[in-house]
């Protein structure tokens, strides 16, 4: 009996030592990673700024390529949601829905996950000039309820996800830079066009003198 008890006592202090430990530890969750891409702040925009654009580099779809996934809302816009549901752990089944837009410098979600956890978070997109180029900012910021919020800092939130959103900022990167050379060269064939039309013109005016 006294053993049982001593066992008992020492469970009780133990719970107690981490519920004081979690008191003292934020439950405030925040990642987010940043990458360099080669083109003005409007083209990144442009590959960022609707769930659409999201999916293009998201790179969970190289995890589950088959996916099952959902559009409700018109994208592009507040209120737009995309879902989907995936057996595969590392991305599970939640949704997201377009909460905040100020472009070309921030594109904001609420995220909701259901599998293989519940929880809630914020995704954003942030853009910011940097000289001839634009610094893209990925990341989402979360709250853990105490006391699990303990298990903070026991995560180390790099090794965790830092190779997924290493990719999708790679993806993304090679995205807006391509984008950027197929509107440089369409604005380069337009302007020789325009070049010969006038040239055109100006060998008929003269025939015509």
């Amino acid at each position: 009996m006294k053993a049982l008890k001593k066992i008992v006592l020492v469970l009780i202090i133990l719970i107690a030592i981490v519920l004081i430990a979690a008191a003292f530890v934020s439950k405030e969750m925040v990642y987010e990673k940043s990458i360099t891409v080669n083109t003005p702040i409007e083209t990144a925009w442009e590959n960022v700024n609707s769930l659409e654009d999201l999916d293009n580099w998201s790179p969970w779809n190289d995890i589950d390529p088959n996916m099952k996934k959902e559009m409700t809302g018109t994208d592009g816009e507040i209120g737009a949601t995309a879902s989907w549901d995936s057996e595969v752990k590392d991305v599970g089944k939640g949704s997201q829905t377009i909460a905040k837009m100020e472009a070309p410098n921030l594109f904001e979600t609420d995220l909701k996950f259901y599998a293989p956890y519940e929880s809630e978070a914020k995704g954003y997109i942030k853009l910011a000039k940097e000289a001839d180029a634009t610094k893209i900012t990925w990341g989402f910021h979360s709250e853990m309820p105490y006391p699990f919020n303990l298990m903070m800092v026991f995560s180390d939130m790099e090794e965790a996800m830092g190779d997924t959103w290493s990719n999708g900022l790679s993806k993304l990167k090679q995205l807006c830079e391509e984008s950027y050379k197929k509107q440089l060269e369409e604005e380069k064939q337009k302007a020789l066009e325009l070049q010969q039309q006038q040239e055109q013109k100006q060998e008929q005016e003269q025939e015509e003198a």
